[in-house]
């Protein structure tokens, strides 16, 4: 799981448009294991040392289309949460608190995803941000006690340089976020590489 642009709401001192968190499910631990070696192997072919990090708001397009050429044939999928910052749609006390607003996205992404989830082991960022980290994790540790099955083993945080898979999340985030760019020229060319893998991204408010 990873996050794309900020909880910030004063969007005329550049806080982002919207705040997107995303969520990348595999099923089969050989087949996240496989598409990890990819990425791996990837970084041999781009002439990459073995800690260099694939960074969706960092890379070229050439890097992000390479990336999403060599992950979209493993099987798995992903959800979505958009939060549309827009003032008028999107108000209250509570989205000026960056707890709140944190939480309440975690929970939407993973209410959505529940019914994929079963002993499930999360891994997060450890270099993500500290707010982010904090709800996430607060939020999946009700889930683990209050629900009548199981839908968290494990929480685990990870440096996303050494962990591939979450280099996955981070890219499947920017594509996401990107699409919501519409001004910018081919705003959907990421996400629709890898459209056949989402399962559902919510935009809320509408």
């Amino acid at each position: 799981i990873d996050e794309a642009g900020d909880s910030g709401m004063k969007l005329k001192e550049g806080s982002t448009s919207c705040f997107v968190i995303a969520l990348v499910v595999f099923e089969d631990q050989d087949e996240a294991d496989a598409c990890d070696q990819r990425i791996e192997l990837l970084k041999r072919e781009r002439g990459w040392t073995t800690d260099s990090e694939f960074h969706f708001t960092r890379n070229s397009n050439r890097t992000r289309d390479m990336f999403f050429d060599a992950v979209r044939l493993y099987n798995f999928f992903y959800y979505g949460i958009v939060i549309n910052k827009d003032p008028k749609r999107l108000w209250g006390p509570g989205f000026q608190n960056k707890s709140s607003f944190y939480k309440y996205a975690c929970r939407l992404v993973f209410e959505n995803a529940k019914d994929k989830l079963a002993d499930a082991i999360v891994v997060i960022d450890e270099s993500g941000t500290t707010e982010f980290k904090n709800q996430l994790a607060q939020y999946l540790r009700g889930k683990i006690g209050g629900s009548s099955r199981r839908l968290i083993k494990k929480i685990k945080q990870q440096n996303s340089r050494s962990n591939n898979l979450l280099q996955l999340a981070d890219y499947v985030s920017g594509a996401i976020y990107r699409s919501t760019q519409t001004h910018k020229v081919e705003f959907d060319r990421f996400r629709k590489k890898i459209s056949h893998r989402e399962m559902f991204v919510q935009i809320w408010p509408k």
